[in-house]
């Protein structure tokens, strides 16, 4: 599980990383929707930079800060930027994000988050690009660790994002419905809701959600991964074509 990951525009090193990329923060940073043209974004507990390097890959977004604050991935994250072809509009920052909200001042047009919660590894049993399914205690332990609670995320989110910008998270299917009612409470209401599956016949596992200050009747999505063991169905192969080597 230690060697790299080769993308197509990237290389992701994961060595140093008890939270190797899996289907969650990909799906995210191919999902989320770049239509606003955002200026700035955030990606907060930044792994080894999946995602805020697919944002630089998708967007022309001038400005791509990531947080991080587990030592051995924040060093993992910034060699992954600086080996990327957007490396001059990548940043990563050491800090909890308690630390960052009180000292940054600037707001962005688009936050993400693919944050810690302990669930077993793979929610999907699906590896990315058919490799073993994967089990690893140690990253276990990495989500069980760095939990960021959900309600820190949020209200952090909130005082961070611009006026018109937009909050998207991948979570647990089951926390959907408290995450939209904490949001709520800061003002954070869902723009689009995608639910998704490992199989048609399995139970939808996750819910990626976007999050603005506008107050709408949020687009429902669903997305099945696969038809069978390693055949992808359509609609996820058009989603991350542009990022795993064999879509």
């Amino acid at each position: 599980m230690n060697k790299p990951f080769k993308f197509k525009q990237f290389t992701i090193e994961q060595d140093r990383c008890a939270m190797k990329i899996g289907t969650d923060g990909v799906l995210l940073g191919a999902w989320v929707s770049i239509k606003n043209n955002p200026f700035s974004i955030l990606d907060i507990g930044a792994g080894t930079g999946i995602i805020a390097l697919q944002l630089a890959q998708r967007s022309n977004a001038e400005l791509i800060d990531a947080l991080e604050i587990d030592p051995n991935a924040y060093e993992q994250c910034i060699d992954n930027f600086e080996n990327s072809p957007w490396g001059d509009r990548l940043f990563c920052y050491h800090a909890s994000l308690e630390e960052f909200v009180e000292e940054i001042e600037d707001k962005y047009d688009l936050i993400i988050s693919n944050p810690p919660f302990f669930q077993s590894p793979s929610a999907f049993g699906i590896s990315p690009e058919g490799g073993e399914p994967i089990n690893n205690t140690s990253r276990e332990l990495a989500r069980f660790n760095d939990a960021l609670p959900f309600d820190e995320l949020i209200e952090s989110a909130s005082l961070l994002l611009s006026d018109t910008g937009i909050f998207a998270v991948i979570i647990p299917r089951k926390e959907e419905e408290n995450f939209i009612k904490m949001a709520s409470a800061v003002n954070l209401f869902p723009k689009r809701i995608c639910r998704v599956r490992g199989t048609e016949t399995s139970e939808e596992k996750r819910s990626m959600l976007e999050f603005s200050f506008e107050k709408i009747s949020p687009k429902i999505e669903n997305l099945i991964i696969e038809t069978s063991r390693h055949n992808y169905t359509e609609d996820y192969k058009k989603l991350v074509q542009d990022f795993y080597l064999k879509m």
